[in-house]
């Protein structure tokens, strides 16, 4: 198997990490893509997109690493002052309202605290791709706490959550604003509804390997299903196993169905890792990435029963390197937000770093996010960066 693309040489050792994921560690086809100080430095792809070889411009479903760009959008409009990320969300969206939902915060949304971590309803086949049958679904449902009391994933709600509420404030659909005021003028090979022309270049989603270790949220799921995480992932109307079709990849779905590659994902974190602007595109002022980067939540996570941290919006590094790896998330700096899709792609950038990462491939792998073939590029790239790591993952210079 050849790797094709260009590579540093001070960041040959994530070449060899790449290059090893296919020897040892069961990658079929994939990219990764490093950007510092706005300079791409790492632009490596290959192996297998569904029976024919994956070239520079394949792309493949990057599940939830779409909630951040989901999140981005929302962020657009904070920074401009059309969005007060502390007002409730019934503000921009009166029907949400229902069942005590009256002073959730636009900002538990982002934080994965609203309590709609699934859907209640029995969803119809099909019926996650239906943006006004979700929307609706959600907004008269009752929550499964108080919001802003706890914090639990939103899987798949997330994304319909803060798309209706940017659809509300700028007047057009989740992917309509992010095509003109995100991927449009940074040139993005990123798409939140993929147009038909570009359906061959898609490479499919391989499953993991049977017999790999179940994080708890999954073995919680199948054991009882009348619970959280058995409606998680139960109640999806077919989607999971209908997500390499052209259906579901023309669907708007904010949550995990964005299409994209390691190039799109790196270069959608650019601006964020230099002040908000790249080349001219100023996607927001400077002073919302604090905003973007804290962290708004820690602890125990009532969706996933795993440690988690979240900033609006995003991931921040939880290496939780005490619990087994299917449990763990990402290890970055303290500064890096991003995430991770299902299977083990991962986004994200690190404004102390001046660097912005893309990973995204088609074999999934277990674990809640991050697997051993994508965190070992992201090692490689901090060592590259003269940066040590902590006990508990974190790197640091």
């Amino acid at each position: 198997m050849t790797v094709e693309g260009t590579c540093a040489d001070e960041f040959a050792e994530v070449r060899a990490e790449f290059e090893r994921n296919f020897a040892e560690r069961g990658e079929l086809g994939a990219g990764v893509h490093v950007t510092v100080d706005g300079e791409t430095v790492v632009d490596l792809w290959g192996g297998d997109a569904g029976g024919r070889p994956w070239t520079e411009d394949t792309i493949t479903h990057v599940w939830s690493c779409t909630k951040g760009a989901t999140a981005l959008c929302a962020h657009v409009l904070a920074s401009r002052g059309e969005l007060d990320l502390d007002a409730p969300v019934v503000r921009y969206w009166p029907e949400f309202g229902e069942h005590g939902k009256a002073d959730t915060l636009v900002r538990h949304l982002l934080a994965h605290q609203a309590g709609l971590t699934a859907v209640r309803e029995p969803v119809p086949p099909g019926g996650m791709l239906d943006w006004e049958l979700m929307t609706g679904l959600l907004a008269r449902q009752e929550p499964f706490w108080a919001p802003g009391t706890r914090h639990g994933y939103h899987a798949l709600t997330f994304g319909h959550l803060i798309g209706e509420v940017v659809r509300r404030v700028s007047g057009m659909a989740l992917a309509e604003f992010f095509e003109k005021e995100v991927s449009g003028p940074l040139g993005l090979d990123f798409w939140l509804t993929l147009p038909d022309d570009l359906e061959p270049l898609a490479a499919p989603t391989v499953p993991a390997d049977r017999g790999e270790a179940l994080p708890s949220v999954y073995v919680t799921g199948l054991s009882r299903p009348e619970s959280m995480q058995g409606l998680l992932l139960g109640n999806t109307g077919g989607y999971v196993t209908a997500s390499n079709t052209r259906e579901a990849h023309a669907a708007q779905f904010g949550a995990v169905g964005g299409m994209s590659n390691a190039r799109g994902l790196a270069q959608l974190y650019r601006p964020l890792a230099l002040g908000g602007e790249y080349n001219g595109v100023r996607l927001m002022d400077e002073a919302q990435l604090p905003v973007m980067s804290g962290v708004a939540v820690a602890g125990f996570d009532e969706m996933l029963l795993a440690p988690t941290r979240f900033s609006l919006g995003f991931m921040k590094s939880a290496g939780n390197p005490h619990l087994p790896a299917v449990e763990r998330g990402a290890s970055m700096s303290e500064d890096a937000f991003g995430h991770s899709g299902m299977g083990g792609s991962l986004g994200f950038a690190d404004p102390g770093a001046r660097m912005s990462f893309g990973y995204a491939m088609t074999k999934m792998g277990s674990g809640l996010g991050l697997n051993a073939r994508g965190q070992s590029l992201v090692d490689a790239v901090y060592r590259a960066l003269g940066y040590r790591q902590a006990p508990d993952g974190t790197w640091f210079r």
